[in-house]
């Protein structure tokens, strides 16, 4: 019997296979997975190139020109269709660039960390901090109790949420902004009866005006992010990308800072965020709606809220006093020419990533107070860094300099001579314009900032005015990115909620982007000058020589 038992066990083994059996593919099946659009697109990339390297010739141009507009072809290629990831195709300048003869791996290598890129890196580790304590949860619900009201009032709370998305986006990427704040806004929201955000419902007239108020606070929060984003240096990848160019192309100038951004940026922001608010009361918030509201919303589900957060923790306290530190650092290292801040006591050799990367160090140095030897922040919480931005960044870098210092520059600056006459009142909103419409149906916001800001550079050049006022335009233009939910990753995030459709997004974002367009159009002639100084001249370094302007 045992050794019947053996035998059988033994066959048993035999025919099990070691190793699963792959069925041969057909022919057809093998052809279908190789000549899929994905990898057309990935061939197409190098193809152009090469096509452009052979039979692309300029006149009085070093052949680097040529090379570097085939690699820009082949970059854009793989950026816009997305056949190879989006990081990968942001590292290919590393090898891209030195075979080609444009820059050396070393010159490659430094686009991809300098002071813009630390000052990103140590605002992520922040902000990964503020997340994982929740410290972001306690502020909104603090905001959004003091604007709610008694009675309730929906414009006014609406602001507080909306406020609270923007103040946060000023100091952390818009996107986590969003990807923290939604949670906040819809836990709110939930407390309101289950038909809202539902679609294609009867409603009755009280439902209604919960639906149009639940749309409007998901609206809200993901526009408030992007437009709070614009006001500071940390709120987006697109202002870093602009001020890492401004640093390349004219190296002579002085740099734009943390505290000289906001200066600008943030009066643009105010007055774009409260037409948003604005457009929503007018829409969205309808009369009766504060009636229909109180059943489900008051102050006291607020505090009930906030009270299941309980008291403050010493980590959290600790937190919010590194994070304000820092932002005070930031806003004083260079003020005025007249107050140079404590910057010139270093004598310019540290920058806006100092500060940022210093006090992401001290994360990991205090104690939390919660477990014995535990830091606020340890590496393991940092694995959710963004790096795909982070490379992202230092390939528009990469580009810049690559576009200056192989002459491509002067050959485009050449080739858009016929907009010398061009009139610049016309030319700003038009530039807005169509950096806005790249990112609504082609392409991410840095990436069209990457493309397009070059380009600027040169046509600011041959209309011999200041390149900011065509540079700013065009990366806060991108950023108007207000009618489609593929436009942004803080689109998505508010579309899949549920509470929103394609129509929401369109009638409320149409006339954002007008009043964003009509209100950058002003604030150009009339505020860059005092804080950009657009009104002098400006050193062009181009590949052998220098070009004046004014």
């Amino acid at each position: 019997m045992n050794g019947d038992e053996t035998t059988y066990s033994n066959n048993d083994q035999i025919k099990t296979p070691l190793l699963p059996i792959h069925r041969s593919q057909s022919m057809n099946s093998i052809i279908e997975s190789i000549f899929t659009l994905k990898n057309l697109f990935t061939l197409l990339g190098p193809l152009l190139c090469t096509l452009i390297c052979l039979f692309v010739k300029f006149e009085n141009a070093p052949i680097t020109s040529t090379n570097m507009l085939g690699v820009l072809a082949w970059i854009f290629t793989w950026w816009l269709s997305e056949s190879v990831p989006m990081p990968i195709t942001s590292m290919s300048p590393m090898f891209l660039f030195p075979l080609f003869g444009i820059s050396s791996a070393d010159d490659v290598a430094h686009s991809y960390m300098d002071d813009v890129i630390a000052l990103v890196l140590g605002s992520f580790i922040l902000a990964l901090a503020v997340e994982h304590y929740n410290i972001h949860r306690r502020l909104a619900l603090n905001i959004t109790l003091l604007f709610c009201g008694d009675p309730l009032n929906p414009p006014l709370l609406l602001l507080g949420i909306c406020a609270t998305t923007f103040f946060v986006s000023m100091w952390l990427h818009n996107v986590a902004t969003t990807v923290m704040m939604m949670p906040v806004a819809t836990g709110i929201l939930q407390r309101l009866p289950s038909s809202c955000g539902h679609r294609n419902q009867d409603d009755s007239n009280s439902d209604d005006l919960i639906t149009k108020f639940c749309k409007a606070v998901v609206l809200g929060v993901i526009y408030s992010a992007a437009i709070g984003g614009m006001s500071t240096l940390t709120g987006t990848g697109v202002n870093l990308i602009l001020i890492g160019m401004w640093k390349s192309y004219f190296p002579k100038e002085n740099a734009i800072s943390f505290s000289t951004w906001s200066f600008f940026a943030l009066p643009l922001a105010l007055v774009i965020f409260f037409a948003l608010w604005g457009i929503l009361c007018l829409l969205y918030c309808r009369k009766g709606s504060s009636r229909s509201l109180s059943t489900y919303l008051d102050k006291n589900h607020l505090k009930r809220e906030l009270d299941l957060l309980g008291p403050m923790t010493f980590a959290e306290k600790m937190i919010l006093a590194d994070f304000s530190i820092l932002i005070m650092l930031w806003m004083t290292r260079s003020i005025t020419e007249d107050i140079p801040g404590w910057g010139s006591l270093f004598k310019g050799r540290a920058g806006d990533g100092t500060v940022s990367i210093m006090m992401a160090t001290l994360l990991f140095i205090i104690p939390n107070k919660k477990e014995p030897g535990e830091k606020l922040m340890d590496w393991n919480k940092c694995k959710k860094l963004p790096w795909n931005i982070i490379l992202l960044l230092g390939a528009g870098f990469a580009i810049a300099d690559g576009v200056r210092s192989s002459g491509l520059a002067d050959v485009l600056s050449r080739a858009l001579d016929f907009l010398e006459n061009a009139p610049y009142l016309a030319i700003a909103p038009a530039v807005c314009l169509i950096s806005g419409t790249l990112t609504e149906f082609i392409t991410s916001n840095n990436a069209t900032t990457t493309i397009i800001v070059p380009l600027l550079i040169e046509i600011a050049k041959t209309m011999h005015i200041h390149p900011l006022l065509l540079m700013i335009p065009g990366a806060i233009g991108a950023q108007y990115a207000f009618l489609l939910p593929t436009a942004t990753p803080s689109n998505v995030v508010g579309f899949t909620t549920g509470h929103i459709e394609i129509k929401d997004m369109i009638k409320i974002g149409l006339p954002l982007k007008v009043a964003g367009v009509v209100a950058l159009s002003f604030l150009m002639p009339t505020l860059a000058p005092i804080v950009f100084g657009t009104d002098k001249p400006v050193n062009y370094v181009s590949r052998n020589f220098l070009h004046w302007c004014g």
